[in-house]
């Protein structure tokens, strides 16, 4: 199956239900229009891979090196530019729009983003290291404990120590496509993906399950065919002139 990928904004989460009774907590992603601003062949650049810009921005905040790179795709100066390798080049355009719709409902997708900053932590919150005992006569609870043997005079590389946390760039890999929803540009990502609200995150297909595409799951909707105020108003005006007549 062919490699393909579009950069997205997480909203955040909720929960869907389908028609069967479950419950589905899902990821909400915005994904406005990517607009493809480079192409990279094995002959100029040494491998394969389209360049996507996301999220437009003012033209004050993008210097001339950048726009004179987007001129060339003939679009608007973006915040986020990122590459998506291992795709057929071939069937992509400088300044092609792509959108939601190159996913489709049960495909399998791994998402990527920046995780959550923690700051400065200590080794029992950063990797899950037990306590000492909490009496008062212990004078050992949240501390690292022994750093080495005696015989190195030293610490060993790669030791568990306080330090910082968190703004990493973690992929979770595998999650499933709930729904697809074009007039919103919206995508529904089954699980939780990696980031605050409102950052970026990149879907890609799954690496692991590239050929995998589950059942399209029916989703509950809440939306009723009731006329809105405005169409009922109309038809008791039409309704009374007639009368009138």
């Amino acid at each position: 199956m062919e490699r393909k990928g579009i950069l997205g904004r997480k909203l955040g989460m909720t929960q869907v239900f389908s028609k069967n009774g479950k419950l589905l907590p899902v990821t909400v992603v915005e994904v406005e229009p990517n607009v493809v601003t480079q192409i990279k062949t094995v002959e100029t650049d040494g491998y394969e891979a389209i360049q996507l810009g996301f999220d437009t921005k003012r033209e004050k905040l993008s210097n001339k090196a950048e726009k004179g790179h987007l001129a060339k795709a003939n679009t608007t100066p973006k915040r986020f530019l990122k590459e998506i390798r291992g795709v057929d080049v071939s069937k992509y355009e400088l300044g092609q729009e792509l959108d939601v719709t190159i996913f489709e409902e049960g495909e399998m997708v791994d998402v990527t983003g920046t995780s959550k900053g923690k700051g400065y932590q200590g080794v029992i919150k950063r990797y899950h290291q037990s306590r000492g005992p909490m009496g008062h006569g212990s004078q050992y609870h949240r501390g690292v404990g022994s750093l080495g043997t005696l015989r190195p005079m030293r610490v060993f590389k790669g030791k568990k120590l306080p330090g910082h946390m968190g703004d990493e760039t973690v992929t979770m890999q595998n999650l499933e496509v709930v729904a697809v929803m074009p007039e919103e540009n919206v995508i529904l990502i089954k699980g939780n993906v990696p980031g605050a609200k409102k950052s970026l995150v990149i879907i890609k297909s799954a690496v692991k399950k590239p050929n995998v595409k589950k059942e399209k799951v029916e989703l509950v909707s809440y939306e009723t065919n009731e006329p809105k105020a405005e169409e009922q108003a109309t038809v008791v005006n039409e309704a009374s002139q007639e009368t009138a007549e």
